[in-house]
């Protein structure tokens, strides 16, 4: 057939790279579309296989923000901390405060605190960020990304990571200078309370779900309600589409290196700089199994993430601990399609799960798992950190308040929870599936990778 439209998806991150080219949607474009992709390059390998998923493909141009849009950009983000004062966003200004040590230190913090204060109002916001993008885009032109759309002359860009990747946005600007529609899509469900103004102004959205449409209109009240479309997100595409396939429990224990007829336990681990010290739980909770019996094993599916090797002594002195390779490729942090059927079998063969106010909580229950979140803090001086503190944030709270999850208070009581867990896996069964309809309603179909097509279609056929 003859393709005439061009649309032009720009993957500034790995997890942008799994999401919609892993998970099918630029796949699915290229029937109908021109699909044209401008990436980070994270190794030869994957780079050839991306050529298998589009008409034309280009580097991202490694030209970061210019040296006073980032300034502007940094001085936007705290403006609107201060004005959405979120729980994640107070802690945020609280860890800064915490690490102006010196008398030039603090006097900057000072001014910087005085000034996004003064702003830290609707009207104030939306000035700032008026003002940030008329220095993008009319003083501090992206000559680079305005030479390459050029060449590229498409229908519409799409930013599969708003948030992750200040790498995109001199490629969002051009599009805006020469006037292409361009869209995004917000990465994660606590992006709106948690991470800074969504940048730039897109000509639509797409989202996760009924909720977080309806909380971006109130933070962002001048965008149109017919600009943002909920989509579900393709991260859990994999989850429930017949591309993945579900291992047995020979196959599993083998690729994994868990012991066959044994209960397995997950724990997944969180971002090093929110849960430091978290080696101590992972260690007590396998003292807490080994008490129970033999007949349970604990595996940690270490955050792809951390590259602060933090797991590397306990791997080498706890032998009864598995640590599972994630193939990952750290370059750009690109989960590998390898890795997405690795974790929906993690998910599916695991008997509880245990983590620290994940979204793995949110995929545990998509599997009816138990699941238990630790709330105490390893038995180290961890401050300013807080681990109680982050199931009180915006977008957490309502999934402890679900009651689909236990809240672990002590080492203790995650004993007596794997306990009762491992004895009767149905409690609390009914509180999982009722968070996972009333979470994400009808978008959790393994289609969300379709909605997204299908809304840049409509984008580059107006």
């Amino acid at each position: 057939m003859q393709r005439t439209k061009k649309i032009c998806l720009v993957l500034p991150r790995g997890e942008a790279i799994k999401n919609f080219v892993w998970g099918g949607t630029s796949k699915l474009l290229m029937e109908k579309y021109i699909v044209q992709i401008v990436s980070v390059k994270p190794n030869e390998e994957i780079w050839e296989i991306l050529k298998d998923y589009c008409h034309e493909l280009y580097e991202l141009p490694t030209t970061k923000d210019k040296y006073y849009n980032n300034l502007l950009t940094d001085w936007l983000d705290m403006v609107h901390g201060r004005w959405l004062w979120s729980g994640a966003a107070q802690e945020r200004w609280m860890l800064r405060d915490h690490d102006a040590k010196t008398p030039k230190q603090k006097l900057i913090r000072n001014i910087k605190k005085a000034t996004a204060k003064a702003f830290a109002t609707d009207s104030g916001v939306r000035t700032v960020d008026s003002f940030r993008h008329f220095v993008a885009e009319k003083v501090l032109k992206p000559d680079v990304q305005l030479d390459l759309l050029k060449k590229l002359n498409p229908d519409v860009v799409f930013n599969g990571s708003h948030i992750h990747s200040r790498l995109a946005l001199p490629m969002m600007h051009a599009a805006r200078i020469l006037n292409i529609p361009i869209a995004t899509f917000l990465f994660s469900w606590d992006n709106l309370t948690s991470q800074g103004r969504v940048i730039p102004q897109y000509d639509h959205y797409m989202v996760w779900n009924k909720k977080i449409h309806d909380h971006f209109l109130e933070l962002y009240p001048f965008i149109p309600k017919e600009k943002v479309t909920i989509t579900g997100t393709p991260q859990f595409d994999f989850h429930f589409n017949n591309h993945t396939r579900i291992w047995s429990a020979e196959e599993f224990a083998t690729k994994v290196g868990v012991d066959l007829g044994k209960k397995w336990v997950m724990y997944t681990t969180g971002m090093p700089n929110h849960m430091p010290g978290e080696h101590l739980i992972v260690e007590r909770i396998a003292d807490g199994l080994k008490a129970l019996g033999s007949d349970y094993q604990l595996f940690v599916r270490v955050y792809p993430k951390d590259r602060t090797g933090r797991f590397d002594e306990v791997k080498e002195r706890r032998k009864d601990i598995v640590f599972p390779h994630i193939p990952w490729e750290q370059n750009y942090l690109t989960p590998t399609i390898e890795d997405c059927e690795l974790l929906t079998n993690m998910l599916h063969h695991c008997s509880v799960g245990i983590n620290v106010a994940s979204t793995v909580t949110l995929e545990l229950a998509m599997f009816d798992k138990p699941i238990i979140n630790i709330g105490y803090n390893p038995p180290i001086n961890i401050y300013p950190k807080d681990y109680p503190l982050y199931y009180t944030w915006d977008h957490y709270k309502p999934i402890v308040d679900s009651g689909a999850l236990s809240l672990s208070k002590s080492p203790e009581e995650t004993d007596e929870l794997l306990k009762k867990y491992f004895e009767n896996p149905s409690i609390k069964s009914t509180e999982r599936k009722q968070l996972i309809k009333d979470f994400f309603g009808e978008y959790l179909d393994g289609k969300a990778y379709e909605r997204v097509a299908e809304t840049l279609a409509s984008i580059a056929e107006k």
